[in-house]
């Protein structure tokens, strides 16, 4: 979009806010670079030049604005809309592979060279690998310096950095203070008083619906792994260098975030994380323009907007977990989980709440006797193989994946039928146009609204929602009277 001047222009002499991440504003004549809505008097247009990315800004010499704080501002909405090489990159820089494995290992997931992969994100987004892995550390030492007492030399080396020096000069170029200058600016209302507690705000486009999004994390939790405690869904996290604990509460123009991390390393791959779980990035304006054009699905759209598709932290977990769930009510989905998780999971320690283990990895539940398993024996070899494949690397499911190849390997595994295929589509691998005909609740709410309800007709009808039908899923689930589409009290 940063090469539509015209556009940009008029986003940001309105302030627009639905614009802020999908481009960056840079002034010549200050060297700052802002997000749309800044509420700084806009600069004249003759001043202004467009970048897709904070870091391309950074790159060309430009330093965050202190007023509308553009490295804060939600990711745009593509990123999660593709699965091309570039936006499967994006998704694994946001999880933090290039401070992990370098840019070689960046493309050896991908199955590119290093230079196809320097060139294609250099020529969409103004900045290679190595410059977006910089632009998250700059905001994850941000961060840390904001909401915690950390000496600065811990909070470098939790960031990311390589030595000091590198983290004062980076801190200082992006965002034109030092470390010690952006600690004096902190709130001082006691954020970061929790040793080891980090208290974050997590933004999102408006408007933003939560009771599907909550509803359904609350409803489907399993015991031990997640829970819905004071007005916060809490889970665990397995994560790189250690394990977190997450508490997600939703407020009125933000998301309020709680991490408990046993490794500060991993900050910016929990925050990833709790943001791709809530689809936190997502265009609600655009989905909901795109679904409200069909005369039937207006009505539930006008209702409450803003639905968004509740995800994961974990792949792997949810493959696992819907393969539990399949022909089962929700409530032994979640007997069933939590069986494993007991016997399996890594118990981790919770003072604030009651959860007690990591959802077992895919290595441990390859180990499980499988006649030791409450199901019928063909979901035992459904879950036997799944299991298997996922622990010897023969099926990966990941952000990098690509998406259709992930189908195909899933539908060849015996027990994968299309439903099952397309809600790890939807809500593990992010696809935004998985779409679930054959599901009963969609039938039901189909018929109910005078859509066509058999599985063909609904998918026909369906093709003018494209590739927005994830989200017409939310909608028609909406329709029934079930825990999942209510946020809990």
């Amino acid at each position: 979009m940063h090469t539509d001047i015209e556009r940009c222009v008029r986003a940001v002499q309105s302030k627009d806010a639905r614009f802020d991440g999908w481009f960056f504003t840079a002034v010549l004549t200050t060297r700052i670079y802002c997000r749309p809505s800044c509420p700084a008097v806009p600069p004249k247009p003759q001043n202004m030049t467009f970048y897709p990315s904070a870091a391309a800004c950074q790159q060309a010499g430009f330093r965050a604005c202190k007023r509308c704080r553009p490295d804060t501002s939600p990711g745009s909405p593509a990123w999660n809309q593709r699965a091309d090489v570039v936006a499967r990159a994006v998704r694994l820089i946001g999880d933090g592979v290039v401070d992990r494995e370098g840019v070689p290992g960046l493309a050896g997931r991908l199955g590119y060279s290093t230079r196809q992969i320097e060139r294609q994100l250099l020529a969409e987004l103004g900045a290679g690998p190595l410059a977006l892995a910089r632009a998250q550390r700059a905001q994850t030492a941000r961060l840390l310096i904001e909401t915690t007492p950390l000496p600065m030399a811990e909070i470098a080396f939790a960031a990311g950095f390589s030595s000091i020096r590198t983290f004062n000069d980076t801190v200082r170029e992006v965002f034109a203070l030092s470390p010690s200058e952006l600690r004096a600016r902190r709130p001082k209302n006691g954020a970061g008083a929790t040793p080891g507690v980090l208290s974050l705000r997590l933004p999102f486009r408006a408007p933003l619906n939560p009771d599907n999004l909550f509803g359904h994390l609350a409803a489907t939790a399993v015991p031990g792994v997640e829970e819905w405690r004071d007005g916060a869904y809490r889970r665990t996290l397995r994560l790189p260098y250690g394990h977190g604990i997450a508490a997600l509460t939703p407020m009125p123009d933000h998301i309020a975030c709680r991490l408990t991390l046993s490794d500060l390393r991993d900050l910016p791959v929990a925050i990833s994380r709790c943001r791709r779980m809530l689809d936190l990035d997502a265009d609600p304006v655009a989905v909901d323009d795109r679904l409200r054009a069909d005369p039937l699905l207006a009505p539930l759209v006008d209702k409450a907007p803003g639905r968004r598709v509740p995800r994961t932290v974990d792949e792997a977990e949810f493959a696992v977990r819907a393969v539990l769930g399949q022909q089962v009510s929700t409530a032994a989905a979640r007997t069933h989980a939590a069986r494993l998780v007991t016997a399996h999971g890594d118990p981790v320690d919770d003072p604030e709440g009651g959860l007690t283990h990591l959802f077992p990895t895919p290595e441990a539940l390859a180990a499980v006797d499988p006649e030791s398993l409450a199901m019928p024996r063909t979901r035992r070899t459904t879950f036997t193989t799944l299991v298997t494949q996922l622990a010897d690397k023969t099926l990966h499911l990941g952000v990098e994946s690509d998406w259709e190849e992930s189908r195909a390997r899933l539908l060849a595994l015996p027990g994968f039928g299309p439903w099952t295929v397309d809600v790890i589509a939807m809500r593990a691998l992010g696809d935004p146009d998985a779409f679930l005909p054959t599901d009963l609740g969609i039938r039901r709410a189909a018929q109910e609204l005078g859509l066509p309800s058999t599985p063909a007709a609904l998918t026909a009808r369906a093709a003018a929602w494209r590739p927005w039908r994830a989200y017409a899923v939310q909608y028609l689930w909406a329709t029934d009277g079930h825990p999942i589409n209510f946020l809990p009290v």
